[in-house]
């Protein structure tokens, strides 16, 4: 076989092992993510990043871009991996981003704790037993992250920051992509509080849809106070109502454009 016909064979077989693994992949996510087809899924493209989860679940992301350069923004859902509808959210957000002409590059990762998400039942926390939330170099981490959960969650286990800061694979990993991106804004999608809150030195979103601006602080070790505070990156946090059920689609859609038009004002492209 010529160099030319096995390099075409070994692509072919990569491409058919990605696709099998797409398919895969959305087969488990339609039966667990509210208001989501398995069309849906397919349609977001999500490729496996080289990272993964304590128990080895493929940690995937999606690129969407157009030609040239523009602001980036990274979309991070399932941090906490029984808040099934941020997820769902975010993967309907790849299809609306797919059909945005603006120059902005987004980099979406839908379900940032699999292990969470896919257990039964759901758990906030990672296969650790660690809330990825609060797992992030935030100053003084070492002092105020443990105290903070022995005095303010009387040891909640839903809440338990770690060992030590970026101790979990996928706050590493989302720690790296941030590192690499170097986002001009994040947003970060969760449930159940049904609420928007923000972090960081811009004049924030008064809304989203339904969701209306309820700024409830920041704790050590969140990604709000490590991005937003710590970093100087803008974070939206979305608060969805629900955590079990996805918002409708005209209430996704009109986040979404909430969103744009609050970016067209406040980001320079």
């Amino acid at each position: 076989m010529h160099s030319s016909s096995r390099w075409l064979a070994v692509l072919a077989a990569a491409l058919s092992f990605n696709g099998a693994q797409a398919a895969g992949l959305c087969d488990d996510f339609y039966a667990r993510l509210p208001g989501l087809s398995r069309a849906e899924c397919m349609a977001a493209q999500l490729k496996p990043s080289a990272a993964r989860s304590v128990k080895g679940r493929n940690l995937y992301l999606r690129d969407v871009h157009p030609e040239g350069r523009g602001l980036r923004v990274l979309v991070v859902g399932g941090i906490h991996g029984d808040e099934l509808s941020s997820a769902s959210v975010a993967l309907h957000w790849i299809g609306l981003a797919q059909a945005d002409a603006a120059p902005i590059h987004w980099r979406f990762i839908p379900a940032l704790n699999p292990d969470g998400l896919f257990s039964r039942p759901s758990r906030r926390v990672n296969a650790n037993g660690v809330d990825l939330n609060r797992n992030f170099p935030t100053p003084h981490w070492d002092r105020e992250a443990p105290v903070y959960w022995t005095q303010k969650t009387q040891h909640d286990p839903r809440r338990w920051p770690g060992k030590k800061a970026l101790s979990e694979p996928e706050s590493r990993f989302l720690f790296d992509e941030m590192q690499r991106f170097k986002p001009q804004l994040i947003v970060s999608i969760h449930a159940p509080y049904g609420l928007l809150d923000f972090d960081g030195p811009i004049a924030p979103p008064s809304r989203l849809g339904r969701l209306y601006l309820d700024q409830v602080g920041i704790f050590p070790g969140s990604l709000g106070n490590y991005g937003g505070v710590h970093k100087g990156m803008p974070v939206v946090t979305i608060e969805l109502s629900s955590a079990l059920n996805a918002p409708s689609p005209d209430e996704t859609q009109r986040m979404w454009l909430d969103l744009r038009q609050w970016m067209s004002a406040k980001l320079a492209p």
